[in-house]
């Protein structure tokens, strides 16, 4: 019988760090004193009916425990969208969640990165048209772009068309090279559009990658490029 994915094991086994629910929030916690910087993690969308909050995936813990390793809080965020028209309701769930996690003592409230995965990538938008002084990043991991075809989304969530926007927040894209065409060309339209507009998009390319390959494809490759990723992230956070 084939594992469903939110029981696929994360292709690292980072120690686990102890874990808080807080609403839609679940905090993983390092050791030591705060107050910290912070890595909001935003899963995918939509969300098959019925399927299991994504803060209790394997993926998603295994996120939450290699941030927490580097000293970090990661905050895994659980919204809902069923539909495609779902995505305003999203990211208010998400921008609250973002506000919730800023308020927690612990929390260091002027050093944050935004990670988002796989459809969760179109909630990028606002943050790429408004971003506030204490967002220290975006990061995209396998992330769309565009919408993919037929879908209807209100056009505020096409991050392919907000990279335009003025800004010079550091932006990382994460690439699996054997992801759906679509998500591709959505990626390709977006760094070529960050590149007219002037803006720096840094790739990592992870050639032999699927979409979910942090989970589905427990290769050298996969595991380096995640911790690339984390290191990455870590730097973000860390420069003054």
């Amino acid at each position: 019988m084939a594992t469903s994915f939110d029981q696929t094991p994360f292709v690292l086994s980072p120690p686990a760090a102890p874990v808080e629910r807080h609403d839609r929030v679940d905090l993983h916690l390092p050791t030591g004193d705060g107050p910290r910087p912070a890595v909001v993690l935003v899963h995918g969308a939509p969300l098959p009916p019925g399927v299991a909050d994504p803060r209790d995936w394997l993926l998603y813990r295994g996120y939450g425990a290699l941030v927490a390793e580097q000293g970090l809080v990661a905050a895994v965020v659980s919204y809902r969208v069923d539909e495609r028209t779902g995505f305003p309701g999203a990211a208010e769930d998400v921008a609250a969640a973002v506000a919730q996690v800023r308020a927690d003592p612990r929390v260091d409230a002027d050093r944050l990165v935004l990670w988002f995965f796989s459809g969760g990538g179109l909630l990028m938008a606002d943050w790429l048209r408004a971003a506030p002084s204490w967002l220290r990043g975006l990061v995209g991991t396998y992330p769309l772009l565009v919408p993919l075809p037929g879908w209807e989304v209100d056009a505020r969530f096409r991050p392919v068309d907000a990279v335009a926007s003025p800004g010079d927040l550091p932006i990382l894209l994460v690439r699996a090279g054997r992801d759906m065409p679509p998500l591709l060309a959505g990626l390709d339209a977006f760094t070529s559009a960050a590149a007219a507009a002037g803006r720096s998009v840094r790739v990592l390319d992870v050639p032999d990658g699927r979409h979910g390959f942090d989970a589905l494809d427990h290769t050298d490759q996969s595991r380096d490029a995640v911790r690339a990723t984390r290191e990455a992230v870590v730097a973000l956070l860390r420069e003054a």
